[in-house]
């Protein structure tokens, strides 16, 4: 749970009554992708609050009237989903870095400069979106935001989304170390053991991904893995 000092506001007006929750500003981003959540893993506080600054409760029998249930849970998820998000101007400022920052990560991983073939650095989409004016939005689902940042993007720099295929060779002893970062970053499409005890894989991953995977595989190997882009 959420200490209270962070909590932010969840609030629905409904059949003449308020109902309010204390919870953590980073479930409403979860909830407005469309993602199942259990309230009560985010609430700071597992009560309907008529309001939750003057710590008042609504009747039991207005809940149900509103909810069709006691259940708090239920009831959570109907305000989180049809209610108003009430947060601090430092709360937001918070989120809106927070949302900002992992759009340009994603972007940074899975997009590359199609003439270099190689990913722009997060510092270099980062001062573009700066230039573009991009203003994330805490409430918007990632993937929306994802677009949004790319249409900035493309007339400023060149830049798009783009898959490899590369070819791994481990040696036997390496596979288990190796194995978790391979598939984290990418999908083997097909794999082999060869009859020296060599692991063989086909990975299907983010252009943008291909030199970190090469430089960590290299380094946890020793210089021993062998990666080839095949497409």
């Amino acid at each position: 749970m959420v200490d209270l000092e962070k909590a932010i506001i969840a609030r629905l007006e409904s059949h003449g009554e308020t109902f309010e929750i204390l919870l953590d500003p980073a479930v409403t981003d979860l909830v407005k992708q469309g993602k199942k959540v259990d309230p009560a893993e985010y609430m700071a506080v597992e009560e309907i609050f008529k309001n939750a600054g003057k710590g008042t409760r609504p009747a039991e029998e207005k809940l149900r009237e509103a909810f069709g249930t006691g259940d708090v849970r239920e009831i959570a998820l109907a305000i989180l989903e049809r209610g108003e998000v009430q947060m601090t101007a430092e709360q937001r400022r918070e989120m809106l870095e927070a949302k900002r920052n992992r759009v340009i990560a994603y972007i940074s991983a899975n997009a590359i400069n199609p003439q270099t073939k190689l990913p722009h650095p997060a510092v270099r989409i980062g001062l573009a979106l700066d230039e573009a004016k991009f203003h994330a939005d805490p409430f918007k689902p990632f993937e929306k935001e994802v677009e949004e940042a790319m249409k900035l993007l493309r007339p400023l720099i060149p830049i798009k989304f783009e898959k490899s295929t590369v070819a791994v060779k481990l040696k036997g002893e390496d596979y288990g170390r190796c194995f978790e970062d391979i598939s984290g970053k990418g999908t083997v499409t097909r794999e082999e053991w060869t009859q020296d005890g060599s692991w063989i894989g086909v990975v299907e991953i983010p252009a943008g991904l291909v030199p970190e995977l090469t430089e960590k595989l290299r380094n946890k190997t020793k210089g021993g893995a062998s990666v080839k882009l095949v497409k």
